[in-house]
């Protein structure tokens, strides 16, 4: 591993720090990207600490048009050659795409498609020359499901699985592994839930640490696997949750609260029945 890096993208907090610290404690050392700038020198300082490894810690929003030629062009000027690319950055919103702000909805665009697609880009070719790497992707489970108030954060999910299989296709002749992670819920900050009660949702298998996920990601790349979906749970209830009829998704938008809903004239409501 000598002089061969990792790069985590997001890694200030929740999964992407727990994938630096996954890689640090394999003896990477890492390159930590966030836009929070002194939560990322705080947090590559104690993974340098703790550690032992070196930890290039950057701050930079890669939801700009650009940033992910200026990512690589750090990396080349510091003589960091990227080994494993983390593409893990990102952003979630429970709205209707038409009621989100428009800074919003271009950012997640940036996050989850343009910058991520960049970055495989521009250090892919990379990989592709030395004939050796690793690229994680990550998903999420969401992709199989575009429902109301997550429809732009699942259609660019799945962009990213899509994105992910034809790159490993691409890239597998030339000793370059993809790998797409497709978790569900994981108890990080995004959902602002207190921690009693993520602790329950851990509990009952409804959400997984981090550090597990960041764990199962790292060990699924390394054995050149093409996807992971974790948790028993999710693997039982995502044909499940596939196959519900339009019909449903329609009333449960309308009548529970579980998915936003504006309505803006008078209509008939439809029923799983109609």
């Amino acid at each position: 591993m000598e002089n061969l890096w990792a790069l985590v993208t997001g890694a200030s907090s929740g999964i992407g720090f727990a994938y630096a610290k996954e890689l640090a404690s394999r003896g990477y050392p890492v390159v930590m990207v966030s836009n929070e700038k002194q939560a990322i020198q705080e947090k590559g300082e104690w993974i340098r600490q703790t550690y032992g490894v070196d930890v290039l810690a950057l701050y930079q929003d890669l939801a700009m048009p650009g940033a992910a030629k200026a990512l690589f062009e750090t990396c080349q000027a510091e003589g960091i050659i990227v080994d494993i690319l983390v593409n893990n950055a990102g952003m979630f919103f429970l709205n209707e795409i038409v009621d989100e702000k428009e800074i919003k909805v271009e950012k997640m665009l940036y996050l989850h498609m343009t910058t991520p697609t960049q970055l495989c880009y521009y250090f892919g070719q990379e990989m592709k020359r030395r004939e050796h790497g690793h690229i994680l992707i990550m998903s999420s489970l969401s992709c199989w499901f575009p429902f109301p108030g997550i429809s732009l954060y699942a259609s660019t999910k799945r962009y990213l699985k899509s994105m992910a299989q034809g790159l490993r296709t691409e890239m597998k002749a030339y000793g370059v592994n993809v790998t797409v992670v497709c978790p569900g819920a994981v108890a990080t900050n995004l959902y602002n839930l207190k921690d009693n009660l993520k602790e329950l949702a851990i509990n009952l298998g409804v959400m997984m640490r981090p550090e597990q996920l960041a764990r199962r990601g790292i060990n699924a790349m390394f054995k050149k696997r093409y996807s992971i979906l974790p948790g028993v749970l999710n693997k039982i209830f995502t044909p499940i949750v596939m196959s519900l009829p339009q019909c449903v998704v329609i009333f449960l938008m309308r009548h529970t609260g579980i998915l936003p809903y504006h309505p803006t004239h008078d209509e008939k409501i439809p029923t799983p029945h109609s």
